[in-house]
């Protein structure tokens, strides 16, 4: 049965130090391959915190895989529009504005994580977000937009994006 760790690590940035190397030492991998490995995945989840999962198939032979997990919406939300953070008064601080074709790509990232059924239900939870961190969608408050995705308005875009 394969032994598996699931660490918390920043994009590209992964060292043989805490919380990795400890967790894997004891496996007997080789912990330098292992966060080479790590950080050639999570490279372009660079500065977001990634979750990682290694999965160790045979500790005899040492052999190993490695599962890359999507960040937060709200990391891919701030990598996006380059923040730092989200508004600490969402609704009267506004501190970014996402596109629908940026809203859809967070939205195809994240959709298999999602209880959404559907790409356009996760682009709504996308905005959902947005609008807890005081992001607008093209220069509207998310609610509205969301309203908009209902009635269809954004259907072509969806369509496009799902090919």
């Amino acid at each position: 049965m394969p032994q598996v760790v699931e660490v918390l690590v920043e994009g590209g940035k992964a060292t043989p130090g805490p919380p990795l190397g400890p967790a894997i030492g004891p496996l007997g991998l080789n912990v330098k391959q292992v966060v080479d490995e790590i950080n050639k995945a999570t490279k372009e989840f660079e500065g977001m915190q990634v979750p990682v999962r290694v999965i160790v198939e045979d500790s005899k032979k040492k052999t190993f895989r490695i599962e890359v997990g999507i960040p937060p919406t709200s990391q891919l939300i701030k990598k996006e529009l380059s923040l730092s953070k989200g508004s600490s008064e969402p609704i009267h601080n506004i501190v970014g504005d996402l596109t629908m074709e940026q809203v859809i790509k967070i939205a195809k990232m994240k959709v298999d994580q999602m209880l959404s059924p559907t790409l356009k239900a996760a682009a709504k939870e996308v905005m959902g977000t947005a609008l807890s961190m005081g992001v607008t969608i093209e220069g509207n408050d998310p609610r509205e937009v969301q309203r908009k995705v209902d009635e269809g308005i954004y259907d072509e875009l969806f369509e496009k994006a799902e090919e």
